[in-house]
């Protein structure tokens, strides 16, 4: 038994953050979400957000050296800067709700990221500081409240049609950074577990060799057709998950 869980339980979970990190690894997004609308079914969500925020620092840092010069430092410092002021408010919602109306938040952001992803949303101010202020807002809150920071950025980042490469580095540093601070706000309010950090450490096998068979494909193809396999499989996730909970509601 690792953090509470028994074996089998622990089986399934570490089949899911491999999945989730080889999409990650490939597409540069989806991890987080795929993991968390997933696990977020079985394990509390004030549990498992901690989780896979710590997994995602110590995924993304082996990242790092490759993606570094192809980074928006622009772009990331005011992203950066609305995700400061809009994390802790993210954090209060997951310490304050209960896991059942949690699961449902999470279900709905996800649910409604992907299909705007999907749907092909277009910014036409895109490149605006005030623009690319507000998505690091909505980021930040969301990467409090349910961990999935990442897609808010998705959404923004299709919807003007950045460069993939460009794209997909500046994601991964953020995400890293933000990370770093929400996991540092949260250990505050006491919510970094010996059991989070047990589980966290267990899932870092899976999730180091997920990443790396994943991004080294990368390259080779476009990530265009696995990126649509992602998103449905986030949409049909969150989907059973929104319905599991408002059932139980």
């Amino acid at each position: 038994m690792i953090a509470g869980l028994e074996w089998p339980l622990l089986l399934v979970c570490l089949l899911v953050v491999f999945f989730a990190a080889l999409v990650r690894g490939y597409s540069g997004f989806g991890f987080s979400a795929l993991s968390i609308a997933s696990l977020s079914i079985l394990i509390p969500p004030a549990q498992i957000v901690p989780v896979i925020l710590l997994v995602e620092i110590c995924a993304g840092i082996g990242l790092l050296p490759s993606i570094w010069r192809h980074i928006d430092w622009r772009q990331l410092r005011w992203i950066g800067a609305g995700a400061v002021i809009a994390t802790p408010l993210g954090l209060a919602l997951l310490a304050g709700l209960s896991s059942q109306s949690m699961r449902v938040l999470i279900s709905l952001l996800i649910l409604s990221a992907a299909a705007l992803i999907w749907m092909g949303l277009q910014l036409r101010s895109g490149h605006k500081a005030g623009t690319i202020f507000s998505a690091g807002l909505v980021s930040g809150l969301m990467n409090g409240a349910a961990g999935v920071g990442g897609l808010p950025l998705v959404v923004f980042f299709l919807s003007k049609a950045e460069g993939a490469v460009t794209a997909r580095a500046t994601l991964i540093a953020f995400l890293i950074t933000l990370d770093i601070y929400t996991c540092t706000l949260a250990a505050g309010e006491g919510m970094i577990t010996w059991e989070v950090v047990e589980l966290a450490t267990a899932f870092m096998i899976p999730v180091s060799l997920g990443t790396f068979l994943g991004n080294r494909h990368f390259l080779r193809s476009p990530p265009e057709s696995f990126r649509r396999i992602a998103l449905a499989m986030l949409m049909l996730i969150s989907g059973g998950g929104l319905m599991r909970s408002l059932t139980r509601l």
